[in-house]
């Protein structure tokens, strides 16, 4: 795919939706760091379910570690690997305590230092709550990726780095929403919906669906 292409689809993706935002649904930057941590391999629906209950009880490093992993699986339950992410999660909240004075960390060592906090993880967090360039690549963005040949790659890595030097600069604080957006409701992994698609002429998938 060419720069002027490339450049193209990101101007339609702006312009269809200028402000793009997480669906998570999160008050501060600690809130969104532990919905992050518990939105791998479940939906953010499923997350924000259980969250809003949890962030009305408890929504600070002390109030979630004052809980305790028992007191923290009884919240998020009916997410999967709740069991893991219930004891990443404690401490976690013990280490900004102990560490960071109960603040979330702004960069990639530090964040990625705090238990259960991945590589794509600290990639929502830099970019979500701090504006910085940063990709989360995900199972959305690997496919819509891949399948569009904007910026394909064998793994999730190598699919990040590819973006962050492929997307034009204008449009890459966005991207990581446009592309996960587009992946989860317009390109989805069975049958791409291509005649909902603003981007399918530029699009150089080989199997899209017809278009009337």
């Amino acid at each position: 795919m060419n720069r002027e292409k490339r450049l193209e689809i990101f101007r339609r993706l702006h312009a269809e939706n200028p402000n793009p935002v997480t669906e998570l649904e999160y008050s501060s930057t600690f809130e969104l760091l532990i919905s992050v941590i518990l939105s791998a391999q479940a939906t953010d629906v499923g997350v924000n379910k259980a969250t809003r209950k949890l962030y009305r009880d408890a929504n600070t490093p002390a109030a979630i570690l004052a809980l305790g992993v028992d007191g923290l699986k009884s919240y998020i339950k009916s997410i999967g690997l709740f069991n893991t992410k219930a004891e990443n999660i404690i401490k976690t909240c013990a280490a900004l305590i102990e560490r960071h004075d109960s603040v979330v960390p702004d960069t990639r060592e530090a964040l990625e230092a705090l238990p259960g906090v991945g590589r794509k993880t600290a990639n929502v967090v830099l970019n979500t709550a701090f504006r910085q360039a940063a990709m989360a690549v995900d199972t959305h963005i690997f496919r819509v990726s891949n399948r569009t040949g904007i910026a394909p790659g064998k793994n999730v890595l190598e699919v990040e780095k590819r973006l962050m030097r492929m997307v034009p600069a204008d449009y890459l604080l966005d991207a990581h929403h446009w592309l996960i957006l587009h992946g989860r409701y317009i390109c989805i992994s069975r049958k791409p919906r291509c005649a909902a698609c603003v981007i399918y002429d530029l699009c150089e998938y080989r199997q899209k669906t017809p278009v009337d």
